[in-house]
């Protein structure tokens, strides 16, 4: 039986159809997102990272030595801060964490690799801030997550210390969209479609190879990274996406923890306020998060 709370969500995003241009379709995802309330407790601070806009967010039970360093979605065109502010600082609540959120820049203004120059960025002004590599999980969500991967493997490849872990939440890792899941999934999915996601493909892009591991980490040497979680709805066209991803890195023996929630639209975790099962990824993340930034010494 489907859930009633995503129906809810569902005929919301139905009340608020994507427009065609891209200054409307940024103030969608504000309007969308923007309004969720946070909690007294939670801090914000402004930021600038390497020159990279970004914000702090912490609770009262947040370790001050570890922190997410989170990369939003919104296909690389659209989303920021504002839309996701609300969902990061929950995240950091339920992994016990400060946050740190790059407000990176956009396509088609600054296409790619800009978002993946932000990105080492941000994570470099953690490093240089006396943060330890094992006290840093890189998170991401939809485009975000494919940026987060990339950065990971270009961290990797430059011989910067890799974070302790990483998570995925939807993660759009495949800018030909040549998932199965596209299609099949088309007509249950209310927030993501293949010409959409071709417009803003081709935007980002600006004429770069699709393939290109860092502008779709699919096709990347995934081999040495660290722990990951990936989260996916059921009912999302990048399901196959993150089944694929899950695949590869588990081919370069990283070890990965695959969640695959039932029902669940493309970015769920956003509705975490109205959605019971939002709630419930994110604590699955704070779990996961927590566990890999505080080993148990005696399990080594």
């Amino acid at each position: 039986m489907a859930d009633a709370q995503i129906e809810i969500i569902r005929n919301l995003l139905a009340s608020a159809p994507r427009p065609a241009g891209l200054a409307e379709r940024r103030e969608r995802l504000v309007s969308l997102f923007g309004g969720y309330p946070l909690p007294s407790d939670v801090y914000v601070e402004a930021v600038d990272a390497n020159g990279v806009r970004a914000e702090w967010t912490s609770t009262p039970a947040a370790d001050p030595t570890r922190v997410v360093l989170f990369l939003h979605g919104g296909a690389y065109i659209a989303g920021g801060l504002a839309t996701h502010r609300h969902m990061v600082a929950q995240a950091g609540r339920e992994a016990r964490t400060q946050t740190l959120a790059l407000d990176y820049r956009l396509a088609p203004e600054h296409p790619f690799p800009a978002a993946v120059d932000d990105a080492i960025a941000g994570y470099e002004f953690l490093l240089t801030h006396g943060y330890e590599p094992a006290n840093i999980a890189l998170a991401g969500e939809s485009a975000g997550g494919s940026l987060a991967l990339a950065t990971l493997v270009s961290l990797r490849d430059m011989g910067i210390g890799l974070p302790a872990c990483l998570w995925l939440s939807s993660p759009w890792v495949d800018l030909e969209m040549t998932g199965e899941t596209m299609v099949s999934k088309s007509a249950v999915d209310p927030l993501i479609q293949k010409a959409y996601l071709q417009e803003a493909a081709a935007a980002y892009l600006n004429g770069a190879d699709p393939r290109s591991p860092l502008a779709s980490p699919l096709y990347a040497n995934l081999r040495e990274l660290p722990p990951m979680l990936i989260q996916v709805g059921t009912a999302e066209t990048l399901l196959d996406d993150a089944l694929r991803v899950a695949r590869r890195a588990a081919e370069a023996d990283v070890r990965v923890t695959l969640e695959a929630w039932p029902d669940m639209i493309h970015a769920w975790s956003l509705f975490y306020q109205q959605l019971d099962d939002g709630q419930r990824s994110l604590a699955s993340m704070g779990a996961f998060v927590h566990a890999m930034l505080n080993p148990d010494p005696e399990a080594a």
